[in-house]
């Protein structure tokens, strides 16, 4: 099969032929449709999470169909459309996983960082820990449901706010379009936060309903009951405090992000709540797809060819797009 592969932190894709891999146990086999590109996929190739091993194919936004199946593996039949998430495995034992909090297991397992992932056309995964696809969504588009939509749904839920609530969204990137349409869908009002002057994303998220969308740097006109942050800037944890009320919760939605500056005290006070998101659970994914099957959310994607993948990381990183970036493998 064709992969696009990373042999060491920091270096660019290769293109590379590998052997289609082989599922075992609960394990089936996928032949990619679309992976989505993720920023968590950034920080994995430029070396700002620790590689656990090398060479790797990135890649955990799975659209695929299963075409094999390990001999223990029952959950889904050959030919069926599933989703393979950044989750790939837990241990299953520890207090963690029986408290239904296998995000946190010290022995987890992520998809395109401990095993192989998307950035190839075939893959395999722990069907244990894959979804079912509502059928309203195309490859495509579904793709960046599977992290941009699964870690924000995450953030969001977290957040705990009611109808009528203020929600601030800062970096309004794949995740942050997500979940602005899912909120407005439950009667939340949306604050987008974007990078100074950048107001093509600014209209990006009026458009999709945002009640007010500015700089990052600015305070909004009203104060937020949640901010939750997707962009992986430490220096807007002090300023998503100061936009908060008392009692308000910041929750930091990414994986990876630069160190924090020290702040006063006083932008603490008043019960706010600094949190951060780990990952996800299977739970997470059960209940985002369930709200997704009912909610129509208009995925705004950019595809590119498999052996693109470079090209797409780069236009992450540079903000060249709203929205996600998508892989489209040849086959």
């Amino acid at each position: 099969m064709f992969a696009m592969q990373l042999p060491t932190p920091g270096s660019k894709l290769v293109a590379v032929d590998r052997p289609v891999p082989v599922p075992t146990s609960r394990e089936v086999l996928v032949k990619v449709k679309a992976c989505g590109v993720c920023r968590t996929d950034l920080h994995i190739v430029d070396g700002e999470l620790p590689l656990v091993r090398t060479p790797l194919v990135p890649g955990h936004e799975i659209v695929g169909i299963v075409v094999g199946a390990g001999n223990s593996a029952q959950r889904f039949m050959t030919g069926e459309r599933i989703g393979v998430p950044w989750l790939g495995g837990s241990c299953g034992s520890c207090s963690y996983c029986a408290d239904a909090r296998e995000n946190l297991c010290e022995q987890a397992i992520f998809t395109g960082y401990h095993r192989d992932g998307g950035y190839a056309e075939y893959a395999v995964a722990d069907e244990r820990y894959c979804f079912a696809l509502p059928e309203r969504y195309d490859d495509l588009h579904a793709a960046p449901l599977l992290c941009a939509g699964l870690i924000g749904y995450r953030a969001y839920a977290m957040a705990d706010t009611r109808a009528g609530a203020r929600i601030g969204l800062y970096g309004f990137g794949a995740a942050a379009h997500i979940v602005a349409q899912t909120a407005i869908a439950q009667d939340r009002r949306v604050y987008a936060f974007t990078r100074g002057g950048d107001d093509r994303s600014q209209q990006f998220a009026r458009e999709l309903g945002a009640e007010w969308a500015g700089d990052s740097s600015t305070e909004p006109p009203a104060a937020l009951d949640a901010a939750l942050l997707f962009a992986p800037v430490g220096a807007l944890i002090p300023l998503a405090l100061r936009s908060v009320r008392k009692g308000g919760v910041v929750i930091c939605a990414g994986i990876h992000m630069s160190d924090i500056p020290s702040f006063p005290y006083s932008l603490l006070w008043g019960e706010r709540v600094v949190q951060s998101v780990a990952n996800l659970t299977r739970a997470d994914g059960e209940a985002f797809f369930a709200l997704a099957a009912r909610f129509p959310i208009q995925t705004r994607v950019t595809p590119f060819a498999l052996d693109a993948a470079n090209e797409a990381l780069e236009a992450l990183r540079n903000g060249a797009f709203d929205g996600a970036a998508v892989l489209l493998p040849k086959h």
